[in-house]
């Protein structure tokens, strides 16, 4: 995972402690105000909504204390890798494409950026410049030219 990456899931954590979680209980002790707790869908609601985020807090802190980041100052651009920004053309379409390869964590379509666990990166990795994958995705079989690799 990359530096910003992690600082990223640092600070999503650290704003769900500080600001999610204090309104969450706000809201259950709101709705517990408001009487028979065996009929109260506020409460119940307030009570689930808890729940989804001390589920998502704790997969955030599982996912940062499982994080390696990773120098990029030691990365090379002759082949593709992770936190490479990969320039390509679909064969078939001439469709031209420029992804980053990123951890599952960071991955973010609109920017740009594809988890390596994507038939796509995984298809990418470990080719250099000029070489022409095959990637099998959901909707069949691509032709890929690889134009530019950069960290």
């Amino acid at each position: 995972m990359s530096q910003e990456g992690y600082d990223k899931l640092v600070a999503d954590l650290k704003h769900l402690e500080s600001v999610e979680r204090p309104k969450a209980s706000a809201a259950i002790a709101e709705a517990r105000d408001k009487g028979d707790l065996s009929e109260n869908s506020e409460y119940d609601a307030a009570k689930e909504a808890q729940a989804h985020l001390e589920d998502k807090i704790n997969r955030l802190k599982v996912a940062i204390s499982e994080a390696k980041i990773i120098d990029t100052s030691r990365l090379s651009a002759d082949t593709v890798q992770i936190l490479s920004t990969v320039a390509m053309t679909n064969v078939a379409t001439k469709a031209k494409m420029t992804y980053t390869i990123v951890s599952e964590n960071e991955a973010n379509l609109r920017e740009g950026k594809i988890s390596i666990h994507t038939p796509i990166a995984q298809g990418l990795l470990n080719h250099k410049v000029g070489d022409e994958v095959e990637v099998k995705i959901p909707s069949g079989t691509i032709q890929l030219r690889i134009d530019e690799i950069s960290i």
